[in-house]
């Protein structure tokens, strides 16, 4: 994932395509995602999170496992531990 400036994308960014993404993996709207919710709330379990974990190192290019998503349970949260990560990566 490449920044709309061109940078390491920001947490605003990662937030935004990790709500996509969940919505994608619950089928529900993505006006239905709140950032600020539990992610288990939202319907995401064990497989879901395995599956994120592959898609956020395929887009960001940073190595995630399923303890990281466990310990920021929210979309807000794990965006701001991997916005961390991809700056500290570049």
């Amino acid at each position: 994932m490449i920044s709309e400036t061109g940078t390491a994308p920001t947490t605003d960014e990662i937030r935004r395509w990790l709500t996509e993404r969940i919505a994608f993996y619950v089928d529900l709207p993505i006006e239905r995602i709140d950032p600020d919710r539990k992610l288990t709330e939202l319907g995401l379990d064990s497989i879901y999170v395995l599956t994120m974990c592959g898609d956020i190192e395929d887009e960001l290019g940073v190595v995630v496992d399923a303890a990281m998503i466990w310990d920021h349970p929210t979309a807000a949260s794990l965006a701001g531990r991997l916005a961390e990560d991809v700056a500290e990566s570049r």
